[in-house]
């Protein structure tokens, strides 16, 4: 349980740095404004819900540690392919036309491409949270089930700065936002370290 506890508050930690940077990545990258932020996370929460869905039945099916290593594996694969859209490249090496000021919404395809992994990452994150919860309960004495689960809300959000501020850090000493958006990847990557040493119960 308490290594449990553990990698969630570190999974969660980047999660919410995840969502917290995400639109500010993109103003810096593709110049986005309020409308296009603002459209970015409408999109996401529908892709969140969403993936709760589809993710409650793979939790039925597979269990929710499958489901939740697989969502971080998803969110890893898709911050490494994040890293490699630019303004007018993809993939490091494909090139593509940039963003035209005052263009049509997401009409630039570095600008589609950043959108779809973000519709990845939402799709990714509602089962993530909602499996871990499933999680906790199979853990958890069921005559102390109120108390794990004040100890569940507590791990996800005491250290909530510790991603956002290490982000943060590496952004400004790189003077690179891709610099701290890789920060992430070791975030979730000690996450799903830690979810594997958990022994859940089938």
């Amino acid at each position: 349980m308490a290594t449990f506890l553990i990698a969630n508050m570190v999974y969660t930690d980047a999660l919410v740095a995840l969502f917290a940077f995400g639109g500010i990545y993109a103003a810096g990258t593709f110049g986005w404004q309020t409308l296009q932020i603002g459209v970015f996370g409408i999109l996401l929460a529908c892709a969140g819900t969403l993936g709760a869905f589809v993710g409650g039945r793979l939790d039925d099916r597979l269990g929710p540690k499958r489901v939740i290593a697989g969502s971080m594996i998803i969110l890893l694969a898709a911050i490494m392919v994040i890293l490699t859209v630019d303004r007018d490249h993809l993939f490091f090496i494909v090139k593509v036309a940039p963003p035209e000021p005052g263009g049509a919404l997401f009409a630039a395809p570095a600008e589609q491409a950043y959108l779809a992994l973000g519709l990845l990452i939402g799709t990714a994150a509602g089962p993530l949270q909602a499996a871990s919860r499933t999680l906790l309960i199979r853990l958890a004495p069921a005559e102390r089930i109120t108390q794990y689960f004040g100890l569940f809300a507590l791990s996800g959000k005491v250290t909530s700065f510790m991603a956002p501020l290490a982000v943060s850090l590496v952004t400004a000493i790189t003077a690179s936002q891709k610099a701290g958006m890789a920060v992430l990847i070791v975030f979730f990557l000690a996450g799903l370290v830690l979810l594997s040493r958990v022994q859940a119960p089938e």
